[in-house]
Formats: C-alpha cells, structure tokens, sequence
C-alpha cells in the first residue's frame, strides 16, 4: 500500500470515532522483567516497524505530534522513545541493584571509583564523546533486582537554565512557539533514585534489562562516524576507526550509551558465569561450553536473595541465598533471546563472514578484550570459559539453551513445560511461556547460523553456517509450535490460557495468550518458512479481533473491562508488528481485520489509550517530546503522560510503566 493512501486510511479512522481506554492504575511497581519484554516490544514495534512500513525516519520530528500521521508519530516517537528512556531509568538513575564499580570487570582493574572513571573515559575517547558531557551522579548497575518501587526518594534537583525556543505542536493540534528550559537532572541524575526494591535476582529480570542493552547496543555500535561531524557512515573494515578520522559508534552520543550498556552487559553475565550458576546444593557452580546437563545440572535458580554491602559509596553484592530453587521456564527463555543476541553482536567466529565490521571493531581487543582463538573456531569441544564478551555468550547461550530442552521438554508430549525442581518435571504448560520461547529459540537459531538478528530479525538473510545447535533449535520450534496447534486451541478459535498435561485445559482464554501465541507463531513461520503456521497465526488473531477488539475503548478487552500488565502490552506490541509485517493480507488474501490500514488505526488507539492513556506512568523530557517550559504545566506535549517530577509519588515517579491497569470503556 503506498504511503499516502495509508495516511488517508489512518486519517479516516481516527476521525470517524473518538475510542479512547479508561486506565485505572492497581499496582505502580516497576517489575523489571514484564516492563524490559514490553519495552524491546516497543523498540522493535518503533522505529524499525513505521520504516518498513515506508516511513523516511528523517522526517519525524518529537515537537510535531502525529506529523506525517498519528501512526508514525505514535510508533516512530512515542513506543520507540519509551523504550529507550525506561532502559536508562533502570541502569543508569534508579539505584536498584549493585554499582558497576563493585562489578567483577572493575575489580579486576582495581576495584575504585577513580579505575571505573578512568574506563568511562576510554569508552568516551573510543566514540568521540567529549568526557564534560557524561551525565553526573550516574548509578550504572551490574544487574538490576527483579522488582522495585519507581517513586523518586527524595526531591528531585529541578532548577532550570534556558533551553532553546522552539515551535511545538502538541497531541491535541496545539500550535506554538515557546522557549523550553533545561533542568539540572537532566544533566545530573544524583538526585532521582528509586524508593526501594526487593534485592531479589531473577534471570527473567537479568535477561529483560540484557536484551534492553544489547538491542540497543546494535543499534548504536552498528556503524560508525566521521569524527569531526559526526555524521553516522557505514562501517567498510573492522579498522576504519583507527585511521584518524572516523570514530566507533554511529554518532558520538549513541556510540557512548552503546559502550555503557556493552559494559553493564558484559558485568552480568560474568556474574551469572561466576557467581549464580546452581547445582541444587551451591551456587557458584562451574560452567564450562561442555556442559552436559546428563552429567550433572547447573542452572540459573529462580529466586536468589542479595544481601547488599557497600563499597566505594555504592551498593556491592555481598551474601547471596537461594529462595527459590526451581527451574522456570519464564526464566530460562528470557535469558536465551539476549543471550542469543549477544552472541550474535560479540560473534567474532572466523566460519562467519556476515559479522558487521563495526561489531569486529568493538570486541577487537580495545575497547572490549577479543574472544581467545579457541572460541573462534565454531567448536565447543574446544571452546574455553572466559571474561570476554563473546566467551560469555558462548558459555551461557550454550548452557541455558541445552537447559531448556532438557529440564523443561517434554519428550512424549512434545513442548516445553513451565517448571523443573530437584529433577522432576512439573506437568503445567503456560500458553504465554511456550509461545515466547519459539521467539527465543528463533533468535537462538538465527545467532548460531549467523543469519541477522536484532532489527532484522526478521530478514531471511544470506544463510552462512548450518550448526548441530541451530537445526536442534528449527526442531524444538517444529514440536513447540506443532503442539500449541494441537493441544492449546479451542473450539472458538482462540487459545487457553495453557494445560495440564495428562490434565485439562485451562479454562481462560486471555488476550495475553492469544497475543504471545501469535507472536510465537508468526517467529516459528520466520524460523521455519512453514506456511502452516503464518495461517494459523492469521487465524487466530482474526479470531481474538472479533472476540476481544472493543470500538469504544480502541484496544482489546474480555467484556467491558479487563486487566493489563506490562506482559500484556509486550505481546500486544509484538503480535500487532507480526501482522503488520507478515500476517497481512497479500495477494487474494482479504479478511478484513488483517488489512493494513486498520493494523496501524488499532495500534494508534490501543497505544495512545493504555500505554499514554495511563500505564507509562512518567516520560523524559527531549525525545518523545515533553519540554519544560515555564507556566505551561507537566504535560506541555498532551499525550497524556506528564514529566517525572508530576508523575505522583512524594516526589515524582521514573518514566516506566506500571505493574497493573483496570482498562476499561
């Protein structure tokens, strides 16, 4: 469909009806694994989504709200924007989890605030970022906890300086030319960490904050740029940025963030390797690429206590307790996407000849250490543990993927069940976690076969190796989703919410699984090019838009009124870019709920109404484009959402969403 009709169709639905979601807040914890999964939704359903879709992402502009149409607006700016801004709340302002100065890479370097500085300034100097512009009062984390309370704990350091004068055009066609103010958090952020946490580690929440990091950290070091301009150029060789003239990353500013989130990366799972693995009786179990979980499981327990000391004026790790020592599979296909991604950013194996070359050059020995040679050569017979980034990704994306097939697959039955404790299997099947595990396990396969990953995931790409790991991948994909098909559908059209096996179904229907198994499937079709499951993902979201899609409200709801999490707005995101993008209709393909058009109406009435309409409980100033501008209020942009320092609480609220909404007509 050609650019401009799509605007007109957009235009038309958005003026024939006013459908706008009530959201009644129930519970504002920030729950770091559902708000990391929503928000790698948004990313990917951001940017990437309204480009493919034809948009010329020059012409977005934060100041000029639905220009050139709600959708792009509402995706190119607003899903986009939110995502990035609550990955820096989290690690770079919120306080929640150990400072990276107490990290094992910093400890090896010494150990002190001033050996952190020093590495800060390398990464600055290795990207051209002038070091007087790192934000002070910076809280980097290792690892975040699994939950946290995002009110601000004390008064936040507002006073502002003057900005630029600008001309704005809000969410409600306001027009006007005002003069914005800078305040000092945005350039110290000392003064806006969060009231408490948990001090619970749970690898969804590790591996929701790592596939943050390091979708972003491909975005930002995927290219590089010309220094004295700092305009973004594709990278010809790996040693382009040694010449003189060009520097790593694809702008200075995003190339600085991509070296702190690829730090903070890297801390995680050398804690993970070093510290969490679980033999059922201790952790710090060793983890080697041999691992063979027929010769004795290692595995990432669910809950994990942190008692946190201090070092160097910030939070350490100091005992560590196991709370909770099953095996879930949330957990393990949550650390097996960025883990995959990870491996394929930190791929440095001599057999693949896709790798970007700006990627080579961030893990060339400086600023990032190289893998040793052992791991270049595509064997894990002769792979060797290691602190390096891809010897990381090598270790756990092995590990945790040869832990899904044996403590979560069923054999006889054919999927993988949610639970495994003390060698025994549990007998649920949890439709959201099943179906999201194909995703996983798609962005495994693509890593081991070195087919693109991240925002071309989606590509079928130039296939350059076929591995033992990838076809054993395509096969669990075949039998994961063959059985969502046989044993999860209902007479109606729609899927349970899961089922016991040897047991019944269970009896919801929920819009989270019915959203999850679409994405699920739309990834075994891209995994597999097996046409049977692209129709039955067609199928089944024609079957949830007539049961769920509510004209009033704009989103999708079981009656009148139902209950959102985060959870529920990531498969939301992530199956309405599937049907964009794959399930469309195309050649004599004419059912009505998968034309285009309408997609991008639904996404603009289901983003604007739930997630601006209430969930996304603050946003940044800047980007998404909020502004301070004296006597015009908290919300200077009307979209809904108002600056962090108005967003409720004693003193303001970080810009993530909420843990829970009543959303409703």
């Amino acid at each position: 469909m050609r650019k401009t009709v799509l605007v007109q169709a957009i235009a038309c639905a958005l003026i024939s009806g006013a459908a706008h979601a009530a959201v009644k807040l129930e519970d504002k914890t920030f729950n770091t694994a559902a708000n990391m999964l929503a928000y790698t939704e948004f990313e990917l359903s951001g940017e990437p989504l309204a480009e493919a879709l034809g948009l010329d992402l020059d012409v977005l502009d934060a100041n000029r709200a639905d220009e050139p149409t709600p959708f792009d607006f509402a995706a190119g700016i607003e899903s986009y924007e939110y995502s990035e801004e609550a990955m820096y709340a989290l690690n770079y302002q919120s306080g929640m989890g150990p400072h990276l100065v107490n990290g094992p890479q910093n400890l090896a370097r010494g150990g002190t605030m001033a050996s952190l500085g020093q590495r800060v300034l390398a990464m600055a100097d290795a990207v051209g970022f002038p070091a007087d512009e790192v934000p002070q009062g910076m809280y980097p984390l290792s690892l975040p906890y699994a939950s946290a309370n995002p009110e601000f704990a004390q008064a936040v350091n507002a006073p502002p300086v003057n900005g630029d004068q600008i001309t704005i055009k809000t969410a409600k066609g306001t027009e006007k030319t005002v003069k914005t103010q800078v305040p000092a958090y945005f350039r110290d952020y000392s003064t806006l960490r969060w009231s408490g946490s948990d001090n619970l580690l749970v690898p969804a929440a590790v591996g929701g904050i790592l596939l943050k990091e390091v979708m972003w950290s491909q975005d930002f070091l995927g290219g590089m740029h010309v220094a004295e301009t700092d305009e973004e150029v594709e990278a010809a060789s790996a040693t382009m940025a040694q010449d003189g003239k060009h520097k790593l990353g694809v702008s200075a500013a995003d190339g600085f963030n991509g070296m702190m989130l690829t730090e903070q990366s890297i801390d995680k799972l050398a804690i993970m390797q070093n510290q969490l693995g679980f033999d059922g009786k201790q952790l710090g179990a060793k983890i080697t690429p041999q691992y063979d979980p027929a010769k004795g499981v290692v595995y990432f327990p669910h809950q994990v206590k942190v008692t946190e000391t201090s070092n160097n004026d910030a939070g350490a790790i100091g005992k560590l307790e196991v709370v909770d020592g099953s095996a879930q599979l949330r957990d393990a296909w949550m650390m097996l996407w960025p883990l995959s991604e990870f491996y394929a950013f930190s791929d440095q194996r001599s057999a693949n000849t896709n790798q970007n070359p700006a990627f080579h050059a961030v893990f060339d020995g400086a600023p990032f250490a190289a893998a040793p040679a052992a791991n270049k050569t595509n064997d894990l017979g002769k792979a060797v543990a290691g602190s390096d980034a891809f010897s990381l990704a090598i270790n756990l994306s092995n590990l945790t993927f040869k832990n899904l097939a044996a403590l979560h697959f069923d054999t006889k039955a054919g999927t993988l069940v949610d639970s495994w404790q003390a060698g025994k299997q549990g007998k649920h099947v949890t439709t959201f976690d099943a179906a999201y595990a194909l995703v996983a396990l798609q962005i495994f396969q693509r890593a081991q076969d070195a087919l693109p990953v991240g925002y071309a995931a989606g590509d079928n790409g130039e296939l350059n190796l076929k591995t033992k790991q990838g076809q054993e991948a395509l096969d669990l994909i075949r039998k994961q989703a063959d059985f969502i098909l046989a044993n999860l559908k209902g007479k109606n059209g729609l899927v349970h919410d899961g089922i016991t096996l040897g047991g019944k179904l269970d009896a919801g229907h929920s819009i989270d699984a019915q959203f999850a198994a679409i994405r699920g499937l739309t990834a075994a079709f891209l995994a597999t090019s097996d046409a049977k499951y692209r129709t039955a993902a067609r199928e089944l979201f024609i079957a949830t838009d007539k049961a769920y899609f509510n004209a009033k409200a704009g989103t999708w709801l079981a009656g009148k009124q139902g209950e959102y999490t985060p959870w529920t707005q990531a498969a939301i995101s992530g199956a309405l870019r599937s049907a964009m993008l794959n399930l469309r209709n195309e050649g004599a393909e004419k059912a009505p709920e998968l034309e285009l058009a309408k997609l991008t109406g639904q996404y603009v009435s289901w983003f604007r109404g739930t997630v601006n309409g209430g969930m996304q409980m603050a946003e940044w100033i800047g980007d998404s484009g909020e502004n301070i501008i004296e006597g015009a209020g908290s919300d200077t942009d009307e979209d809904g959402v108002p600056q962090v320092t108005a967003a409720g609480g004693k003193h303001g609220t970080a810009m993530v969403m909420a843990a829970k909404a009543v959303i409703s007509e």
